[in-house]
Parts: C-alpha cells; structure tokens; sequence
C-alpha cells in the first residue's frame, strides 16, 4: 500500500498516520518526492483503515498494492520517471552517453579521456575514485585524491561527472564532489549502504548484482527511494551464467521487463558485460534497439598503459565510429542519441 501526503502536511499530521499504521501491525517508511510526502507500507490495511485513511484531508491518494517494491512500480507512477541533472535528462527521449575510463588514475588522464568524450557528445565522465576488486593485490582506487581530479577536471571539461561508493563512511564526501553516485553490482544489497544513499540529494545509478534477479535489483531501488531519495538509474551489466565467453550474460530482456514494472530510467553497461572490447559495440547497439535510456561504456585514450580493466576499454576513435552506428538506431526507433 502507498500512501501520498500534501506537501504542506504539518510533520503532527504525518505522526498521526503513522501511528494508525502502528496500531494496525503495518510496518511503513517516510520520505519525500518533488511533489508529495509518501508512506510505503508492506501490507495493504484493511477496509476501514484505508477509509479511514482516504478520509484524511492532508492524504492525497491511497494505492492498494501488493507489488513487494512499491515506490519504484508503475502502479505507483505509471508515467516515466525523467531524471533532471542541470541540462541533462536521464529517461527522457534522449539516449545519453556516460563515458570514461575505468579508474581515475590521475588529473592528466582525466583531461585528456575528457575532451574526447566531449567532442562525441558524451553527457557524463564516468570514473571510479574507489574501485571494488577480485584481488586484494589489484588497483583499489585513487580515493579521495581522485575524487578532487574528478571534480577539477570538470572545471575543465564541462560534464557531470559519476563515480562509485563502496562504503557507508564515504557517502557525503563522494556526493560532496560528483553530480551521480554509483552503487557497483558488488554492493547491490549492501543494504545500509543503500539506505544512507537514500538520504543524500545526489541521483543514484543502481548496478544490477551479478546474480540478482529482476525483483531484487527492484527492490534494492527501494531501499533508495523508501529512505528519501527517488532519483534511482537503474543499470544493466551483465549477470553471471554458465557461459564463459564473455565477462557476464548481458541480459537485455531486463531493460524491457523493467520498463513494464517500473517508472525509473534504465541504462545499459556493456563494457562490464562483454569484458573484452571486441564485442562491446554490438551490445551497445542491442540495448538501445531495446530500448535502454542511456549507455555506460568505458573509453580510455591508453588502454594498454590502464591501471584497471584494459581489455574492455574503447579507444576513442573506436567509441567515434560506435556513435555513428548508434545515432541511427536511435534514429530508427523515434530517439536521438
């Protein structure tokens, strides 16, 4: 059940609902939209409750849902979620290129990856100041360092920038300094971790976990959005199967099955998928024929010389030549890219 609540509503009267919830053994969560204060609620109460409730003159509108990830389903908003970053709109009718390398490995290597990315039409500079690793012995990250090259770059460069949280502790100095933060497949029900990014104000691109299925990674955009933040990308990178020709199985049924279930934007890591390059413009060129809102692809101007992934990163002149195909895909389907 979902519960929406004028804005104006004095906090008093939000404690008043909560309490009838109480009263009727209903567990809820509060947080804030743009346009409403919302109650999620795990049940749906009974009759009288919810005419109790509707009764209610600061309750808007009361959903009868059974759907286990609330916030996040059609039945609580069945338009398309645009996500609004200064002039960049994720979810909308434009497919948006989020490009970059890897790892940030230094200032230079920012600038020069960057001004590539620019002349192709790239919205965002992707790049990981922390990064999660197999091996303990392999490149974590340029930490904090990175994060103040990440955002001196864009000085530069214009774009919005991302980069990955991995820990509770590192939430507000990572949103202090990028305009997305990124929750890796790794970290998908790191449920504390999600929660405190539900309270930042940063939009949150939510990789799906590597053997997760569809609710799940669902209902880890719950968790964002039930502790106050419903600016949710979800992402697609690639799920872990028999099959070892590849990094991961990209699963691109999951972008439609998604768009039938839920509101939020959803974009596509083929980089992450594929693992190898080589293939990495041909799952580019499936996901937006399926209809995904945007691209995470990894580009790197010296990838041989890269401190991380070098096998799956495009040299720029080769991400050129893929936006010239995707353009008309794009095209073809009533989008641009």
């Amino acid at each position: 059940m979902i519960i929406t609540i004028n804005k104006k509503a004095k906090e008093s009267d939000v404690d008043k609902l909560r309490a009838m919830l109480d009263q009727n053994g209903l567990r809820h969560c509060h947080s804030e939209n743009e346009r409403h204060q919302v109650l999620g609620v795990d049940k749906i109460g009974s009759a009288s409750l919810i005419e109790a409730l509707k009764s209610c003159p600061f309750v808007e509108l009361v959903i009868e849902t059974t759907t286990p990830f609330k916030l996040a389903s059609r039945q609580y908003k069945n338009t398309k979620t645009a996500i609004h970053i200064n002039d960049v709109i994720i979810g909308g009718n434009d497919i948006v290129l989020m490009a970059g390398p890897c790892a940030i490995e230094s200032l230079e290597q920012l600038l020069t990856i960057s001004a590539e990315m620019k002349k192709l039409g790239a919205k965002v500079l992707r790049g990981s100041a922390y990064k999660p690793r197999t091996s303990p012995y392999s490149f974590q990250g340029s930490g904090l360092q990175g994060l103040r090259w990440h955002k001196e770059a864009q000085k530069e460069h214009g774009l919005l920038i991302e980069t990955e949280v991995m820990d509770v502790r590192d939430v507000e100095i990572v949103a202090e300094h990028v305009d997305i933060v990124r929750i890796g497949a790794r970290n998908m029900q790191n449920f504390n971790l999600l929660k405190e990014v539900g309270k930042c104000s940063r939009p949150v691109i939510l990789k799906r976990g590597m053997s997760a299925t569809v609710e799940e990674w669902l209902m880890s955009a719950e968790y964002i959005m039930a502790h106050g933040n419903h600016k949710v990308i979800l992402c697609e990178r690639g799920i872990r199967t028999f099959e070892n020709t590849s990094r991961n199985t990209l699963d691109l049924n999951s972008v439609a099955v998604v768009q039938n279930l839920s509101h939020l934007p959803v974009i596509v890591d083929p980089s992450h998928a594929a693992g190898k390059k080589d293939i990495i413009p041909h799952l580019a060129k499936a996901a937006v024929a399926v209809g995904a809102d945007g691209l995470l692809i990894e580009a790197h101007h010296d990838p041989a010389g890269s401190k991380c992934d070098p096998l799956q990163a495009l040299l720029p002149h080769e991400l050129a030549d893929l936006c010239k195909e995707l353009k008309l895909i794009a095209q073809a389907i009533g989008r641009n890219f």
